[in-house]
């Protein structure tokens, strides 16, 4: 339980009291600087997080700076539920807060890994708060009323939260079948085809196949989920993201995108998928320096825009780069095609521009990684065929390296 007992001791004291009336035990961590509460006992306090963060607790009342208190909490936060979630401490994790409570529990619960539940009970729940929830598996609950007292809608609300944070804690994981392994694709929808005809080959030999749509958090959710360990092996069909990190689009999964696998050792075919194409949203919100370019309305908002052949050297350099690193990576490059839009006929299709885009990549990777042409369009079921060849080849290979 985390939360300010300082200023709202009352209803984090109700909140422990319905905790506890689920049967379960519950581990008080006081995030407030100004002090504490007596309501009830606090197992970590505030004091020993600040020193966590490299300050303390006296120093940061008398600076009398919230922002920066506040900031410096959420680290210390952050480190000491990491320390118990090492220790096995944790089973879930639930928050309450105005805007600086709500962004301490969430700082805290980004060192949660997936699959245990985190639930911030917050008043600032309906606003954008996608950059402090991330790729985690954070739900949150409006509190409706201020967290600031107990009235008849507080204590409903409160003992909703608590209810549903055990019930998911309590939840256990389903029996699978034995599967050969757990493989990540990445996917958009110019490259569903390629993706539903490599879900189908990798399933019909036993994987589990997860998707995560390019859009930028699903890049980066994959990304952590890989270094988290959740996947034998990578298909990165689409690799859209990075055009957007270069230009400024608004589908970027940022500049780790397409490190994990690599840091990992897992292996890993990565496809320049989509990289014709950087993602805006409605027209008029495409930047003036790319107002004259050439534009194709995807949907009423999305407006895509082709790259040309400078951007196209500059992502193939970097995509070449950052699969260099890997110890058991191929590269396959659709030739007719990198994207549905870029097939023959299709508003996008530039060969000329994409074979700056190939010629960067085999000029930039290093020779320990093949870069395999294949004379197909991305979305045929022989480049999908080729794809999971590939990869089970790779994934072959790896197992027999772990077993000498």
């Amino acid at each position: 339980m985390l939360g300010c007992f300082d200023t709202k001791g009352e209803v984090f004291s109700f909140l422990r009291q319905c905790l506890l009336a689920q049967g379960e035990a519950v581990l008080a961590v006081n995030t407030g600087v100004m002090g504490t509460t007596e309501n009830y006992p606090v197992d970590i306090e505030a004091d020993l997080l600040a020193k966590e963060a490299g300050f303390s607790i006296s120093g940061l009342r008398e600076a009398a700076d919230r922002g920066h208190a506040v900031q410096v909490m959420g680290k210390g936060a952050a480190l000491v539920v990491a320390r118990l979630v090492a220790e096995g401490r944790i089973k879930g994790a639930i928050g309450m807060g105005g805007g600086g409570g709500t962004y301490i529990a969430l700082s805290a619960m980004q060192s949660i890994p997936l699959g245990i539940p985190k639930l911030c009970l917050s008043t600032i729940a309906a606003k954008d708060l996608s950059r402090q929830v991330g790729n985690k598996d954070i739900t949150l609950m409006p509190s409706v009323v201020d967290v600031a007292g107990l009235n008849s809608i507080s204590r409903l609300l409160i003992a909703q939260a608590a209810a549903a944070i055990c019930a998911m804690a309590n939840v256990q994981p389903t029996e699978d079948a034995v599967r050969a392994g757990s493989i990540a694709i990445s996917m958009f929808g110019n490259t569903t085809s390629c993706v539903k005809h490599c879900t189908a080959l990798l399933e019909k030999q036993g994987y589990e196949v997860l998707a995560f749509h390019a859009t930028g958090v699903g890049g980066r959710t994959m990304e952590a989920l890989i270094r988290e360990g959740c996947f034998d092996a990578v298909l990165d069909i689409t690799t859209t993201e990075l055009a957007d990190e270069l230009c400024g689009g608004i589908c970027s999964a940022g500049p780790d995108r397409l490190s994990a696998a690599a840091e990992m050792g897992i292996p890993q075919v990565v496809v320049p998928g989509c990289l014709d194409m950087v993602n805006f949203a409605q027209p008029d919100t495409v930047p003036e320096q790319y107002k004259s370019r050439q534009l194709y309305s995807w949907a009423p908002d999305v407006t895509l825009m082709r790259t040309n052949e400078a951007e196209n050297r500059l992502l193939g350099e970097e995509l070449a780069r950052k699969v260099s690193r890997s110890t058991a990576a191929a590269v396959l490059l659709p030739l007719r095609g990198i994207s549905q839009v870029d097939a023959v006929g299709g508003v996008f299709h530039r060969p000329d521009i994409d074979q700056v885009l190939f010629d960067a990549i085999k000029e930039h990777t290093d020779e320990q990684v093949p870069v395999m042409e294949v004379d197909a369009h991305i979305n045929d079921k022989a480049f999908a065929g080729t794809a999971v060849k590939v990869l089970l080849d790779l994934v072959a290979k790896s197992k027999a390296r772990q077993q000498q």
